[in-house]
């Protein structure tokens, strides 16, 4: 939904996405964030197979690099496995 806000130039920002939506900015900005990752760890993580310690806390505390190579370095770090290597 927000991607096609994006897409057709409705909206601009987090910042827009959070008004018109009726959300905290912070959540929205989250939100964001968590659409850059690498698509094998998305499907991991829906299948339930990541480590205990990869909470939203984690994502929120630690960066995440934009290139997928390099985040499943970081996440194979931490003892995650997407099976993308």
């Amino acid at each position: 939904h927000w991607q096609r806000l994006f897409d057709r130039g409705l909206v601009h920002s987090g910042t827009e996405i959070a008004k018109r939506e009726n959300m905290d900015l912070a959540t929205v900005n989250e939100i964001l964030r968590l659409t850059l990752l690498d698509p094998g760890i998305i499907e991991s993580i829906l299948r339930g197979q990541q480590p205990q310690g990869l909470t939203m806390s984690w994502f929120n505390t630690n960066s995440i690099p934009t290139g997928w190579k390099e985040q499943r370095k970081k996440f194979q770090a931490i003892g995650f496995n997407s099976g993308n290597s």
